[in-house]
């Protein structure tokens, strides 16, 4: 998920899409856990998205204040 993408997201959008890609994350660990990815680059991207969320969401919350 690309910056431009994320920043016109809303906040509730946003925090709802947290949570579903934190989920994904979940199930991709237990899979590779079980049997390898095909792909296990994706993990690693996933965690990258989770991180962009989290902080566009830090960062609307510190302009709020």
């Amino acid at each position: 998920m690309k910056h431009q993408v994320i920043t016109d997201l809303s906040t509730a959008d946003m925090v709802e899409r947290l949570k579903e890609e934190q989920e994904r994350l979940t199930k991709m660990k237990l899979s590779h856990a079980i049997s390898p990815l095909e792909n296990p680059q994706t993990i690693k991207e996933q965690r990258r998205t989770i991180a962009r969320l989290k902080t566009e969401l830090r960062r609307r919350e510190l302009e709020a204040k």
